[in-house]
């Protein structure tokens, strides 16, 4: 009898429930079309400007390839979670393997990861380009944007390696259901029916490292750059200045601010209810908007995406 509760604990599930909105059925529909829609113009916006970061000679400055890099990590962000979502709301059967459930936790929070140090090498070289002009080309050479998003990536991968492997290691207790839209460690812990202290603690210290050191370095960036700014005399280069450094700004508080609620409080104490729609905002959402927040707001890539366009256009002219 022993060995039979010893092996309920410790075999994991063959699969999960995915909750999501199953208790409010009339939402399932418009929520489908939304995260539809939303997709479709994440995947559209984010290839848009991969492609003219990568074909645009003018675009060829590190800025841009820290935006390419982001736009990736966008565009794998969401393919990650939003299929399996979609196939969920339209069908009745709202289930995901638990190998299934894994990878997508074990990829979501990799990527994660990684952009908080994109989006710090993003504000170390706005800063480098307003504050210290002169000497910009020499200090972002090429090789050292290249090492700063393999850090970026392999920091990442490291981050998530470990989340896996101490979340693999929890029993359910054949608890199946997740509150939330698709798997990740939070909700992974907050289901687990044994002593989480650990994993509570290692998530909190990994996400305080990962989240609000890239943030205040963020922050400090755009102080020196603000102070900067403030003392141009031309109007015209504050304007430009003001431009992209706001852009960029608009993608971190997006970006960090849910981050900061959802993972820098213990995982088996936060509200599911809340923890899932915030989860959907910077699964789906943020890398929807990101893309038109960076061409909106900068002429540079407006006019990159125009000589695209029109050289797509020429030939179907003729």
């Amino acid at each position: 009898m022993r060995s039979d509760n010893q092996s309920f604990l410790g075999d994991p599930p063959k699969d999960f429930i995915l909750l999501g909105v199953s208790d409010r059925p009339w939402l399932e529909l418009p929520l489908f079309v939304v995260l539809l829609v939303s997709y479709v113009l994440a995947m559209l916006g984010n290839i848009a400007i991969i492609l003219v970061s990568r074909l645009d000679p003018q675009l060829h400055s590190p800025m841009y390839v820290f935006l390419s890099h982001l736009s990736f990590l966008d565009l794998c962000y969401t393919t990650t979670t939003v299929p399996q979502m979609l196939v969920n709301m339209g069908s009745s059967k709202k289930t995901i393997s638990y190998g299934g459930c894994t990878v997508q936790y074990a990829i979501f929070h990799w990527l994660g990861c990684t952009e908080c140090i994109i989006l710090a090498a993003m504000a170390l070289d706005r800063y480098v380009a307003i504050c210290e002009p002169l000497r910009y080309a020499v200090i972002m050479h090429r090789p050292l944007c290249q090492q700063l998003v393999m850090v970026a990536w392999l920091s990442g991968f490291c981050n998530s390696l470990v989340q896996v492997v101490l979340t693999v290691q929890l029993p359910f207790c054949g608890r199946q259901s997740l509150n939330n839209f698709f798997c990740e460690v939070p909700a992974m812990i907050k289901l687990s029916c044994a002593d989480t202290a650990v994993n509570d603690a290692t998530l909190a210290v990994l996400v305080a490292f990962f989240v609000l050191v890239p943030l205040a370095l963020i922050l400090l960036s755009y102080g020196f750059i603000a102070r900067a700014v403030l003392k141009m005399r031309s109007s015209k280069g504050r304007r430009k200045a003001f431009g992209t450094c706001s852009s960029h700004l608009v993608v971190v508080c997006f970006f960090y601010l849910p981050a900061i609620y959802m993972y820098l409080q213990p995982p088996s104490g936060y509200s599911q209810e809340q923890g899932k729609f915030i989860s959907l905002f910077y699964s789906i959402i943020t890398p929807t908007l990101n893309p038109f927040i960076y061409t909106l707001r900068n002429r540079d890539v407006k006019g990159a995406l125009r000589r695209l366009l029109s050289r797509i256009w020429r030939p179907c002219r003729r």
